[in-house]
């Protein structure tokens, strides 16, 4: 009976960690498989699909003339705040009005 009541601690001990063990592992099981399903949700938001032979991303239909508006109002701002203060034009552009003379 003595050497049998030493074991029965070590037996108690392997079963208490081997139990911990196991709720540990599934907890983490678990968390890792919630985080994977709100990445994968978070993803389709943005139009990024995972499948098996590998991501599809949605890409938003811009049409023609919504394409050319835009482009061309970036052109219009970047012209009008555009300025050239030390540029003379030798043609006679861009140039400040001279005093007038008097006679």
């Amino acid at each position: 009976m003595g050497a049998l009541g030493n074991l029965i601690p070590l037996v108690i001990l392997f079963a208490f960690v081997g139990f911990a063990a196991y709720i540990g592992y599934h907890q983490m099981y678990i968390f890792a498989n919630d985080l994977a399903d709100r990445g994968v949700k978070k993803m389709e938001k943005k139009n990024m699909v995972f499948t098996k032979d590998g991501m599809k991303v949605g890409v938003k239909e811009v049409g023609s003339e919504d394409y050319a508006d835009k482009t061309q109002s970036v052109l219009v701002k970047a012209w009008s705040y555009a300025s050239f203060p030390a540029y003379k034009s030798r043609l006679g552009w861009n140039k400040e009005a001279e005093p007038q003379r008097k006679l």
